[in-house]
């Protein structure tokens, strides 16, 4: 069943490079919702947590997610400060 959960992991992690990309690019974070970012990233660190206590290594996808959303959520709030002091136009 393992197969399943890795291919649901990288389905939902096809999206964060992207994300990740746009949001670096652009740097206007206008319309990203940092709730629902942190809520994906309760959601993995989750998984984590259950995978440490039942390893097997699907926990490498959920790890990695993790890293990219958490990217995303830095970034995102990053650009945030910035706009708000002026700092980027």
């Amino acid at each position: 069943m393992d197969i399943f959960e890795a291919i649901m992991m990288v389905c939902f992690g096809a999206s964060w490079p992207a994300s990740i990309w746009k949001t670096i690019k652009v740097k206007n974070p206008v319309g990203k919702s940092i709730i629902f970012l942190w809520l994906v990233e309760i959601g993995y660190l989750s998984g984590i947590i259950y995978k440490i206590s039942n390893p097997d290594w699907v926990i490498a996808l959920y790890i990695l997610n993790a890293l990219m959303v958490g990217t995303d959520l830095v970034l995102t709030c990053r650009y945030r400060r910035m706009r708000a002091r002026g700092e980027l136009k």
